[in-house]
C-alpha cells in the first residue's frame, strides 16, 4: 500500500475531500520526522512509538580497500509497534492465508 492508497482509504472511509487528506498526512509525517530529528520520540497509545535509537561507535572493514573505517555513534529512527498493534497483526486471518 503506498501513501496516495492511504490517502484514497481514508478520504472514502471518512468522507473528507482527498486534497484534504493529503495535507493532514503529510503534516502529520512532517510532525514525526521535525519532532524526532530534535530527539524527540513520539509516542500514540494504541499505536506504537516512534524513537531514536543510539548506535555505538564501531570499527568497520572496506573490505575492497582492506582498511578500517570508523563510524562514530549515531542515532537511526526507528518504531516499535504497541502490544494492542502487535497482537492485532499476530492474530490475523488474511496473512496466515498468504
Amino acid at each position: 500500500m503506498t501513501k496516495a492508497d492511504v490517502i484514497n482509504e481514508i478520504s472514502d472511509k471518512t468522507g473528507i475531500d482527498k486534497s484534504d487528506v493529503q495535507v493532514t498526512v503529510e503534516a502529520f509525517f512532517s510532525v514525526i520526522k521535525n519532532s524526532m530529528a530534535q530527539g524527540e520520540n513520539i509516542y500514540v497509545r494504541g499505536f506504537g512509538s516512534f524513537i531514536n535509537k543510539k548506535r555505538a561507535q564501531k570499527i568497520a572493514r572496506n573490505i575492497s580497500k582492506n582498511t578500517a573505517i570508523v563510524i562514530e555513534e549515531h542515532y537511526v529512527p526507528s518504531f516499535k509497534p504497541s502490544k494492542i498493534f502487535a497482537e492485532k497483526i499476530k492474530s490475523s486471518k488474511d496473512l496466515k492465508k498468504a
